[in-house]
């Protein structure tokens, strides 16, 4: 009878799990036997190990084997137990020194010839490792991602035969410690110049950038809305370390990471005909949807009235927590949704109403009908709104180029190291109580908000919002209090929110 302890990892969510990998090989008829809650992906392990081990010219034991993957109540997916099985069977049958398995967990998923594939969810196992202060051992392809992760020890393999030659002292497999380089994070990112006129908009292009919030461009076909939304992401300071780490485990655990692109704020344009579970996340092991892979970024919406209202609603709840909880039968798991929304729309079915030059052919009730498919609560919850008017033909010939991205760039990240001196966050993310200590407008912009209360019918969450933009307003103007100029700069965004 031989026993062989090696350890792994589990994802639940952004977390990873702690799973020891128990091999037990007793004398009886030959079997191979996984448990320990492994769904299909895992009990297909049984097969690869098996042939990848005969490949790699080691034996198989011709015994009873029982692999054990604790703790069996939590559930277990994907190929990412291979190399540990593989690695125990060897232990075990003493083809490995078992001594060598202290202090270092495996991860990576084996093929028939012994090579090893990468896996998802990576960077997430590295950063529990490391606060494990234990050396990891992974798929080669892997190794860029899981050093990302800070204090990392981290040990690109190629193939399970050099994972063994490393464990039997035979040779030593190198520690990754490369890290994407820095100087190209603005590359090939579009650039604000190339928006010609659309002073509004661009105005309120900055002020969403600079404080975090939300926004609703709305216009006829064919202004700029998708042009400015899609330059938001170039306005945006570069993300801190754990903004990155945050970011990146995200897409890493979707498997669409790309250490390219560390550090830079994603972009995300999901299709209107996106289902709540594309959005939000969803599966029966839960993964992160379009709202939290736009963690730390920009989520553009386009076409906002054509996405199905259930789908809309479901933003609702992230927009104000930042998180959003995947609920399923078998498991349940959170996810940051700290996310930036840029929405466009037309102002009618046909897109022209109010066009300077071509006539709408909708009727009235075509115009309530198609405004009416974005709810109230959900229109609430944008904190600028800005028309993108049609620009005639010899206005746009003759514009002169605006201000590019990195002039926009300097003074949003001016604006936003005054927020994080004053009160430790962005002003789209206040809490009430903060909001009422750090947004309070003087005398005049107070007596000018109490009125538009009045008038407008405003909620109480759109008065917090417009002194968040006023704030927000005033960071830029390097002003220590809001006065009447911003609070009334955010009732105009405002107004034009609640007033479709």
């Amino acid at each position: 009878m031989s026993l062989a302890l090696v350890r792994s990892r589990a994802l639940d969510g952004l977390e990873a799990h702690e799973v020891m990998v128990e091999v037990h090989l007793a004398n009886g008829l030959p079997a191979f036997n996984l448990v320990g809650l492994p769904d299909t992906e895992v009990r297909e392990a049984r097969d690869r190990v098996r042939a990848a081990i005969q490949t790699s010219q080691f034996e198989f034991p011709q015994r009873r084997i029982t692999v054990n993957l604790a703790p069996a109540d939590l559930p277990k997916e994907g190929g990412r137990f291979d190399l540990a099985i593989a690695v125990g069977i060897l232990a075990a049958s003493g083809q490995v020194a078992d001594g060598s398995l202290d202090g270092i967990e495996f991860c990576g998923e084996l093929s028939l010839t012994g090579g090893l594939r990468g896996v998802r969810g990576v960077l997430a196992v590295a950063l529990a490792a490391a606060r494990a202060r234990r050396k990891l051992v992974l798929p080669a392809d892997n190794a860029a991602e899981a050093v990302l992760a800070q204090d990392a020890f981290v040990l690109g393999a190629a193939s399970l035969l050099e994972v063994c030659a490393h464990l039997n002292g035979h040779t030593v497999l190198q520690r990754a410690a490369s890290r994407p380089p820095e100087t190209a994070l603005r590359d090939g990112m579009p650039d604000l110049a190339d928006v010609r006129g659309q002073l509004q908009a661009r105005r309120a292009l900055e002020v969403a950038a600079a404080g975090a919030h939300s926004i609703l461009l709305f216009g006829p076909p064919g202004t700029g809305k998708s042009m400015l939304a899609q330059r938001l992401p170039g306005l945006l300071p570069v993300m801190t370390e754990a903004e990155a780490v945050e970011s990146a485990a995200l897409f890493s655990l979707e498997g669409s990471f790309d250490p390219a692109r560390w550090r830079q704020r994603p972009f995300r344009a999901p299709h209107h005909t996106a289902s709540a579970a594309a959005l939000v996340g969803g599966g029966a092991m839960p993964r992160p949807g379009e709202i939290s892979l736009a963690n730390h970024g920009v989520l553009f919406l386009d076409e906002l009235p054509e996405f199905d209202r259930r789908v809309l609603e479901a933003l609702r709840e992230p927009l104000e927590s930042g998180t959003v909880t995947v609920s399923r039968a078998r498991k349940r798991a959170e996810f940051p949704a700290r996310f930036q929304l840029v929405a466009a729309m037309n102002p009618c079915p046909c897109g022209y109403a109010g066009h300077p030059h071509r006539a709408c052919v909708c009727t009235p009730e075509q115009v309530a009908r198609y405004r009416a498919r974005i709810s109230g609560p959900l229109l609430d919850r944008i904190d600028l709104s800005v028309e993108v008017p049609a620009i005639a033909h010899d206005e746009l010939a003759s514009a002169s180029p605006g201000e590019d991205s990195a002039a926009v760039r300097a003074r949003v990240a001016t604006a936003r190291s005054r927020q994080f001196e004053r009160q430790g966050t962005v002003n789209a993310r206040l809490e009430p109580g903060q909001v009422e200590r750090w947004c309070t407008p003087d005398a005049a912009g107070a007596s000018l908000l109490k009125q538009a209360m009045s008038r407008l019918n405003l909620s109480a969450r759109a008065y917090h919002r417009i002194l968040r933009v006023a704030r927000t307003l005033a960071d830029l103007a390097g002003l220590a209090q809001p006065g009447s100029a911003q609070v009334a700069e955010a009732i105009q965004y405002r107004r034009s929110v609640d007033g479709r």
